[in-house]
């Protein structure tokens, strides 16, 4: 009667989809989805965190990777940004006060190409208008007659100085080292000989005007720099004016393009400036000396070409050809991909730098609209997390190389000028992650104010099977698929059942389910089907199975030849079937594990064996712990439990988590106490309170069938079965083989609420309720149990009591 009551008919093992609730013939009938399944809540919650414009009101996309928030979250997000305004360019330019400290210049969207194409433009024509200048024959005249004018002037100082020596008999003579004053007679320079036989008198005299006028050639020397300088300043004066009128209408010219940009005027006039006082670079550049030994072309050698890089327009962000506000999604988040970073150039043998080899970041690509990040690549890439944090909170994109920002590196790099940031970031992570962040970042929550947490589960009802299966003909469509009959799409909602763990739910991971469509399209393909169908669908996931399931093979094997004992038939004292399940990557399977359980008189301990040795978990733990309550509470409560017991996995070498063998565990140590046999027919899973109430737990499905396989192997009796919390009734999407067996009457589920019912399932006896005596009745488990421990309890009194005499004689 009782199992009666407790067995589940095979109608409730598997929820099927009603296909009539599918009103078509394929889902090429259906039109494409273009919303989230289920995910209300957290479009909301999209919309606000898009809508306002707030500091610190970013994104976090919450949820399993591959629900498919992402692409339809970017969908919504590419819509909005079409709608708003594009962005501006941002150039970089030389600082020609200080090369070191590049200058940002932001021009409306499509004016940054216009800019550095004019500019390179107005460089080449320079290139060429300045020589020709100071090649012209009114450039040449007019600096001939400077140098001329200071050689004259000189000249005729030096003139005067020798018609003054002439009146005195003395010679100014040019030699290579100088000039040279020298006595003369009759047009002759005296020689030391000649000037011995003169007087001392004449002598005399011609040594006192010599060294007058001497003193006066030294004057005149003294001048000659200074007029040297002044003629040099003249030239200089003179390119100045001749670079100016070369220059200036060349530069005026695009400079009226530009008269609404103040900053690029101010960089126009500086530009100007800075040609003016390096006129000589534009006339002839030398060339390399190993320039024409390797034949390299002279451009990449010569001092020019390094030299013109200083009025290049580094076109850093480039918006030309753009309709609204950028979306970017950045794949490998490295800080330098974030913040953007300054390159270096090899040349002539040494590593050098400049504005031009600033290279931008996700962030400045993104300036003005949106950047998508996947959170935990941000997280795992080193100071790119804190490289996005300071932007975000100071508003500005400031590149600095991670060497400068830890005081690694003291040599002289750039330091280009900073940018206003104005950007919407989307994080997509775990909610683990994002939970993490705000527990242990103290600037989490003030950066990222809006969590939009996606759901994994819908609800499995009429309306959303059908929008499910124009989720599948979508999917379809995108991927080029087979159309898909209506009873393929039925099974397909059918597994996403399964795979929710629920018969009332959907799963809406996209990604899940969009491979199982292709697996399926490859099946019906290779069988020439022209649609899907659901045997196409079920090869597909038979095919996920077999690939998976090599490791549940070996375990099965390890069973049937008897390297691991389970018992499937018979009864054992203290002996029972537990259910776990084993993950391997994204399969699982339900393995059953022997459960045993010794009791002896002792001080009321219930020994947990893995937890002992360290193998059992703390949630394991707690469920033992949880099943001594039980004990304590319900039976002899008025005598101290004098219980020795000890519990454990037979043959388990691995880590014991979870509470769902709590049940299995107390059946076995109610079973060694009452010394009363239990089925090893029944697998036994679910979790138990200290009231002795069966609490719903996972995996049930892959449990079932995973004592159901072994059963099979063997053979099935009819008496095989699985025990389960009824609470795990609405879990039920058994396979097909098990939904079967069970309506052939060839196996058994059963569904309990209560420890109770399952003892009474694996005993074949009565567990019996406390009477109006306050005792169990006679042949009920319970009074077996109660017995057996007041039993032990007068054992143990009595020994106590014997003790004390034997102490006092």
């Amino acid at each position: 009667m009782t199992a009666n009551k407790n067995a589940l008919s095979a109608d409730i093992l598997y929820k099927r989809c009603d296909e009539t609730q599918l009103p078509f013939k394929s889902t090429d009938e259906l039109e494409d989805l273009g919303e989230i399944l289920g995910q209300s809540r957290a479009m909301e919650a999209v919309q606000f965190g898009l809508g306002i414009q707030r500091h610190g009101f970013n994104l976090f996309l919450l949820g399993s990777t591959g629900t498919g928030e992402y692409p339809a979250v970017r969908r919504l997000i590419e819509e909005k940004a079409t709608k708003e305004p594009t962005p501006p360019d941002w150039c970089y330019v030389n600082n020609f006060e200080r090369f070191e400290k590049p200058r940002a210049l932001q021009l409306p969207s499509g004016r940054g190409t216009a800019l550095r194409d004019d500019v390179e433009r107005l460089v080449e024509e320079l290139r060429s208008a300045m020589p020709a200048a100071f090649e012209s024959e009114n450039y040449r005249a007019r600096r001939h007659v400077i140098e001329e004018e200071i050689k004259e002037r000189r000249e005729k100082a030096l003139e005067n100085i020798g018609k003054e020596a002439v009146a005195k008999n003395i010679e100014l003579l040019r030699t290579p080292t100088g000039f040279v004053l020298a006595p003369v007679r009759n047009k002759e320079v005296l020689g030391p000989d000649e000037m011995a036989q003169l007087p001392d008198e004449e002598l005399k005299k011609i040594g006192a005007d010599i060294a007058e006028l001497h003193k006066k050639l030294e004057a005149v020397m003294r001048q000659v720099p200074d007029w040297e300088h002044e003629g040099r300043e003249r030239i200089r004066q003179l390119n100045e004016e001749v670079t100016v009128f070369a220059v200036g209408h060349l530069i005026e010219e695009v400079r009226k393009k530009y008269e609404d940009l103040p900053e690029v005027l101010k960089f126009f006039s500086n530009m100007q400036q800075d040609i003016i006082e390096n006129a000589d670079e534009f006339l002839t550049p030398p060339e390399h000396p190993l320039a024409a030994l390797i034949g390299a072309p002279q451009p990449h050698f010569a001092k020019g070409f390094m030299f013109f890089r200083r009025y290049q327009v580094n076109l850093f962000v480039d918006h030309n050809g753009n309709q609204g506000a950028p979306v970017v999604y950045l794949d490998h988040p490295t800080y330098q991909n974030l913040v953007g970073q300054v390159e270096y150039l090899s040349h002539l043998g040494a590593l050098s730098t400049d504005f031009n080899l600033i290279r931008p970041g996700a962030l400045h690509k993104s300036n003005g609209g949106y950047l998508i990040l996947d959170a935990l690549k941000v997280i795992a890439q080193p100071y790119a997390w804190e490289g996005l944090k300071r932007a975000l909170r100071s508003g500005e994109i400031r590149i600095e190389s991670l060497g400068q920002m830890l005081s690694l590196v003291s040599t002289v790099s750039l330091e280009p000028q900073s940018i206003p940031l104005r950007v919407k970031v989307i994080l997509i992570g775990e909610r683990m992650l994002y939970y993490l962040l705000s527990t242990l970042d103290p600037e989490f929550n003030d950066l990222f104010k809006v969590g939009a947490d996606f759901e994994e589960r819908m609800d499995r009802t009429e309306d959303n099977n059908l929008l499910y299966a124009r989720l599948i003909g979508t999917i379809a469509r995108q991927e080029g698929l087979l159309p898909f009959e209506t009873s393929a799409v039925a099974r397909v909602i059918e597994h996403s059942s399964r795979l929710a763990g629920d018969s009332e739910k959907l799963l809406t991971h996209q990604k899940v389910v969009a491979d199982l469509l292709r697996e399926s399209d490859y099946c019906a393909r290779a069988v020439s089907h022209h649609a899907v169908a659901p045997e196409d669908v079920q090869r597909a996931i038979d095919g996920q199975i077999r690939r998976s399931d090599r490791i549940r093979n070996r375990l099965q094997e390890a069973i049937l030849q008897g390297t691991v004992l389970i018992d499937t038939n018979g009864v054992r004292i203290g002996q029972v079937n537990g259910l776990s399940v084993v993950e391997i990557g994204q399969f699982a399977f339900g393995h059953p594990s022997r459960i045993t359980a010794r009791v002896r008189l002792g001080k009321g301990e219930v020994l947990d064996i893995e937890r002992e040795v360290e193998l059992g978990g703390p949630i394991h733990s707690k469920g033992v712990l949880t099943l001594v309550g039980f004990l304590n509470s319900r039976y002899v409560p008025e005598q101290p439990l004098s219980l020795s017991a000890s519990l454990v996995f037979e043959q388990s070498y691995g880590a014991v988590e979870g509470d769902s063998a709590s049940c299995a565990e107390l059946f076995a140590l109610l079973s060694a106490i009452s010394r009363v046999p239990l089925r090893q027919s029944l697998a036994v899973t679910g979790s138990v309170n200290q009231h002795g109430q069966v609490q719903a737990i996972g995996g049930v499905n892959e449990k079932i069938e995973g004592f159901f396989d072994l059963c099979n192997v063997r053979g099935l009796s009819g008496e095989q079965g699985v025990i389960i919390p009824r609470a795990n009734i609405r879990n039920l999407m058994l396979k097909q083989r098990v939904v079967d067996a069970v309506r052939a009457g060839k196996f058994n589920v059963y569904a309990i609420d209560t420890i109770d019912e399952g003892i009474e399932l694996l005993t074949g006896m009565p567990a019996g309720d406390r009477g109006p005596s306050g005792e169990f009745p006679d042949g009920s488990l319970n009074q077996k149990v109660e017995a057996r421990l007041m039993e032990f309890t007068q054992k143990r009194l009595a020994a106590g009591a014997q003790l004390k005499t034997e102490s006092q004689v």
